[in-house]
């Protein structure tokens, strides 16, 4: 005996198919479905802008922490900056990986704001035709618009450059101290390149060696600053960027 002889009904029958919504008909539901999509886009930028503000956060408290680790007593050894200067660069990793979610929703953003919220505020000639467009590529494919070492570079410019300078002065008033030293030596700085090298010793490293390492790591610090990429995308429109 078939289904349709006992009087049961095909599988595919007993589940109705599912029919997607309605696409905006007028131009009150697609301006209503716009703002609605605005907020959306809104509470995801700030979310990851308040992670990135975390780790900046984070940043300054283990810069803080360790200076003061450091510099209290000559007990402490100068590698405790050193150990800064990398816990720092763990959390600038991080914070750049988070930058660049971030840039992708605040670019979304960007473009409902100059090309559909102020042209509706006051009008003017048409800025990009194609703007929703762009949007719509986005949110179909959703891809990084900032390369991960652009990133990084935007958030030593930004902020990470001052810790590391900081650190860098600690550093160095630590190893040219006398005083911060464990045999508290009552001259204020040292006398010679020789001493300088013999207190930035760590451990089986020749205090040479330790030098060179933290000198060519700020030269690449120093090229970040100076590096600067043409602009483009949102980031070339005003100067309110993070």
């Amino acid at each position: 005996m078939t289904q349709d002889e006992a009087g049961i009904l095909p599988l595919e029958s007993a589940t109705p198919a599912r029919l997607a919504p309605a696409l905006p008909a007028s131009s009150a539901e697609k301006a209503n479905m716009i703002i609605h999509y605005y907020r959306g886009e809104i509470g995801r930028m700030t979310s990851w802008r308040d992670r990135i503000d975390r780790t900046t956060n984070w940043s300054m408290t283990v810069v803080a922490g360790l200076l003061s680790v450091s510099l209290s007593t000559p007990s402490s050894h100068h590698g405790v900056v050193l150990f800064a200067m990398l816990l720092v660069s763990v959390f600038l990793l991080i914070e750049a990986r988070r930058y660049r979610f971030f840039d992708v929703y605040r670019a979304r953003v960007r473009q409902l704001e100059r090309h559909y919220f102020s042209q509706a505020l006051c009008p003017q000639a048409e800025l990009k035709a194609d703007w929703a467009e762009a949007i719509a590529a986005s949110l179909r494919r959703p891809v990084f618009l900032m390369a991960y070492r652009e990133a990084l570079f935007r958030r030593i410019r930004r902020n990470y450059i001052w810790m590391y300078l900081i650190l860098l002065l600690a550093w160095a008033l630590k190893i040219s101290s006398p005083k911060l030293q464990q045999n508290e030596a009552p001259a204020e700085f040292v006398s010679s390149l020789s001493q300088i090298v013999q207190n930035a010793h760590l451990g089986p490293l020749y205090g040479g060696v330790v030098l060179a390492l933290v000198g060519a790591f700020y030269a690449a610090l120093l090229f970040t600053i100076l590096y600067r990429k043409p602009k483009d995308g949102e980031i070339a429109h005003g100067e309110v960027h993070v």
